[in-house]
């Protein structure tokens, strides 16, 4: 009989994508591949370790895995895999502590999981962990099982990640940038859009730093933002990507503010297939935090460049993430975040507690936010963003919106990305991955209830 491997994907979607091509890598050497870990003969668990939550997350999944098979909940003699972040990170101490994963794979080994599985089954010994060197990074030709729905797709087009914000583990966990071709991306979206995917996400941990790691002379500063003049960019990769014909939206995900330019700008303006949609983590306003968080920019630059992308792009929708609580937040920082949040009125957005991340910069610094006073801001951010979140909402009610329909009933306008953000409800009568016109009657928080248009 055929071997069954099941693959349980955590974190983010630049991790699912890694579990997609090791899915596909699987299927193409003649393995089953299953959507239902909890039969499989195999289960692999691609894992995050971005903060403490989700690493504690990976690990109770990992543990939840092996009392199911000790249970006979699972087959008895099920391998356990374990891939991704978790593992990179804390490559010398999980052998021991986990005894019950019987082999696991850093993300550079990705397209080795056929051979690490063949080595399980045939009862050898855990795969010895890579040395640490990161390089792999799937092209337009890696094997993929798409787990999302099949009219969107992610395209990863870089790896790793240059700055060196004090709180983040990432570029310990995943390297340097290394940035894909702009012919080996531009390949995988023409083959997407020809397959009939109506949404194309481009990702990585800084899409806006795409490209500068292959410029020639002076590496980029904080002031270099994207320019086509210098090699190749996101800008000149959306160009592209935006002459291929079809109807179909492309998204731009986990841009960075310190590398933004009037040309990016200009480009999604001028752009007919680009979602006016910009996802763009700040973190905070406050110059202090900025500063400890080493964000590469402050304050002004912050507001001015957000002043001239809504004058620039017509329509734009911000989607932005923040950091509360971190060390040496004051109440001075914080009211000025709150103050930034109502100026600006972010269609979407979340806050996160500070994470204290062992290794990072930022653990070490005095003045750590108590949990109680973290807690309260948190509170106080989230009612805030929830509040104008649910103005934006009410404002849609009356218009006529485009959306795609990702399941019976259920759809997205332009301004939400999936998963993340807010849901439209639409008639189940319309077709599932198709555009459709629907017109707003009811708003309530991040949803939008609608009739055909």
């Amino acid at each position: 009989m055929p071997v069954s491997v099941g693959f349980i994907s955590l974190g983010c979607a630049k991790n699912l994508v890694d579990s997609e091509v090791m899915m596909g890598t699987l299927q193409r050497e003649g393995f089953v591949v299953t959507e239902e870990p909890d039969l499989a003969d195999v289960v692999v668990i691609n894992t995050c370790s971005f903060i403490d939550k989700a690493t504690q997350e990976s690990i109770d999944t990992i543990l939840g895995a092996a009392r199911a098979r000790e249970r006979g909940e699972a087959p008895k003699e099920r391998k356990i895999i374990v891939s991704g972040c978790l593992v990179q990170r804390y490559a010398k101490q999980l052998p021991a502590l986990l005894p019950e994963v019987d082999a696991f794979l850093t993300p550079d080994q990705t397209p080795r999981i056929a051979d690490v599985v063949r080595r399980v089954l045939g009862g050898g010994g855990k795969e010895p962990l890579s040395s640490g060197r990161l390089g792999y990074i799937p092209e337009y030709d890696a094997p993929r099982y798409r787990l999302t729905p099949a009219h969107t797709a992610y395209i990863k087009i870089a790896e790793g990640c240059n700055h060196a914000c004090s709180y983040c583990v990432i570029p310990r966990i995943r390297g340097r940038q290394r940035s894909r071709s702009q012919e080996s991306v531009l390949r995988e979206a023409r083959m997407l859009i020809e397959s009939g995917v109506k949404e194309i996400d481009l990702i990585a941990q800084d899409t806006t730093c795409f490209g500068m790691d292959r410029w020639k002379g002076e590496a980029p500063t904080r002031t270099s933002g994207v320019d086509s003049s210098r090699g190749e960019s996101l800008a000149s990769l959306v160009r592209e990507i935006d002459r291929i014909p079809g109807d179909y939206w492309i998204r731009i995900l986990y841009t960075h503010p310190a590398h933004w330019s009037g040309e990016l700008t200009d480009t999604i303006a001028r752009s007919e297939h680009v979602a006016r949609y910009v996802d763009i983590p700040l973190q905070h306003i406050s110059d202090s935090m900025l500063s400890a968080m080493r964000r590469r920019t402050d304050g002004d630059y912050i507001r001015r460049l957000l002043r001239s992308m809504k004058a620039g792009i017509p329509g734009l929708t911000l989607r932005t993430t923040f950091i509360s609580g971190f060390p040496g937040e004051t109440e001075d920082d914080h009211q000025e975040l709150l103050d930034f949040i109502e100026e600006f009125r972010f269609e979407r957005a979340g806050v996160f507690a500070y994470s204290r991340e062992e290794g990072t910069p930022a653990a070490a610094l005095p003045d750590q936010v108590p949990l109680r006073t973290k807690t309260r801001r948190v509170n106080e951010v989230s009612m805030l963003l929830a509040r104008v979140a649910a103005e934006h909402g009410r404002a849609q009610v009356g218009r006529t919106l485009r959306v795609l329909v990702d399941a019976p009933g259920v759809a997205r306008a332009e301004w939400d990305a999936p998963d993340v953000d807010g849901a439209v409800h639409v008639p189940s009568s319309l077709p599932v991955g198709r555009f459709a016109e629907v017109r707003v009657t009811e708003a309530a928080a991040y949803e939008l209830f609608t009739e055909q248009g």
